[in-house]
């Protein structure tokens, strides 16, 4: 049975896609079967994968239609993927006017729970109804985010918003893991704000940590996740150690 990731923080340009497309691509590289249901309008994780971001069904018709799951899934060397477009950013407004619209991602992933390992969930940048259906598919939450001050206060609303939504929603929700990306070791604020997350939320932040990296940014314009376009690369290097960590580690 597959264990559904929701890889979320309510703030932008922390390498949130970045880290579900290499993740996904690495986990697939040591063997395991895994699904990248796109979330977020920008559908950036979806072209990071290789999928035209126009390419229908996806994300939208699955949650707004009652698409068939089966046909909103296009297969990659790197993972499988339910790809989003813009089509997708009107899909919290038109939730609102269905049943049990926080459970819709639930109640369509179901369906895939015996034909992958891990299916990863790519939110949006922001506490919406695509981000609580997300949040309500998943076992767990892994964070991503960068060693700066404004970010260590975001991941405090976030915290709050995960235990009101394993309180109201879904019980079973927990904190897979929190990854520190764009690393800068040099910086004295990495290694001060680094220390203070270990000090609140203890054994959940990963030992592996990713690097700022120019070739990562590059390799969405190549339709590649970094790990396979540049797999040599620092932070190419620290993804793949990322997925063996989170294998040891990956909650039960």
């Amino acid at each position: 049975m597959a264990k559904i990731i929701a890889v979320a923080n309510q703030k932008g340009g922390v390498g949130k896609t970045t880290t579900c497309v290499n993740l996904c691509a690495a986990l697939t590289m040591a063997g395991k079967k895994v699904l990248l249901a796109d979330c977020d309008p920008q559908g950036n994780a979806t072209s990071g994968m290789g999928v035209d971001k126009n390419s229908i069904p996806g994300t939208y018709e699955l949650l707004i239609k009652g698409a068939d799951v089966f046909s909103c899934v296009r297969n990659t060397p790197y993972g499988d993927v339910i790809p989003a477009g813009r089509s997708l950013a009107a899909a919290s407004v038109e939730l609102d006017a269905i049943d049990s619209r926080e459970g819709t991602l639930r109640n369509a992933l179901i369906q895939l729970y015996s034909d992958y390992d891990y299916i990863f969930i790519d939110c949006p940048p922001s506490l919406e109804m695509l981000t609580v259906n997300a949040l309500v598919a998943a076992d767990s939450v892994l964070i991503p985010m960068q060693c700066e001050y404004y970010a260590l206060e975001g991941i405090v609303d976030l915290m709050t918003s995960i235990k009101l939504c394993k309180k109201k929603l879904n019980r079973r929700l927990e904190i897979e893991g929190i990854l520190l990306t764009m690393y800068d070791s040099r910086m004295n604020l990495t290694t001060q704000v680094a220390n203070e997350l270990k000090r609140f939320l203890p054994h959940k932040v990963y030992e592996t940590v990713i690097p700022r990296s120019v070739r990562l940014s590059e390799a969405p314009s190549h339709g590649k996740p970094g790990v396979i376009y540049d797999s040599g690369n620092r932070a190419s290097r620290a993804y793949i150690s990322l997925a063996e960590e989170f294998m040891r580690k990956s909650i039960t």
